[in-house]
């Protein structure tokens, strides 16, 4: 019986931040489709019945994250895409802008995780054969980006 427990708690910990993840997802659609007004963002983010169930610290650190490295990002995605990143759905940049920056900027999430939660997230909340699109570009970002953990697989 004991050693479920920790399995358990694991489970917990991954739902909790991809609860964060689509709350920051959520976030960062919210900016692109209006102005950029991060505090009011995370004010009315707490209204999500999700909050409750997110990691709240990972939240507000992959949130911050992104909005610290927007302009890099978008660079970044510009790199990879095959439009220009105006033409993205405001879901597909948003995704785009969370695990990408997983891929850069926390190396402590391997490559892998960070590309399935992108791709999760795509087919939860993007288009029907979105999650294609994220994880192909995502792909390419984690070969240039993640170049010594890519080759080993």
């Amino acid at each position: 019986m004991l050693e479920t427990q920790p399995n358990k708690k694991k489970k917990k910990l991954v739902n909790n931040r991809r609860k964060s993840r689509e709350l920051v997802m959520k976030s960062i659609y919210r900016g692109i489709l209006n102005q950029f007004d991060v505090n009011q963002i995370k004010k009315d983010i707490k209204d999500d019945p999700d909050y409750l169930k997110a990691d709240e610290v990972f939240y507000q650190n992959l949130f911050d994250g992104v909005m610290s490295n927007m302009d890099q990002l978008n660079s970044e995605i510009s790199n990879f895409i095959d439009r220009p990143i105006e033409k993205l759905s405001p879901i597909e940049h948003s995704i785009l802008c969370i695990s990408i920056y997983e891929l850069i900027y926390d190396t402590t999430i391997p490559y892998k995780v960070a590309i399935n939660e992108g791709v999760e997230l795509a087919k939860t909340f993007g288009g029907i054969e979105g999650y294609k699109y994220i994880n192909g570009v995502l792909d390419k970002v984690a070969e240039k980006r993640r170049h010594l953990e890519f080759s080993k697989n």
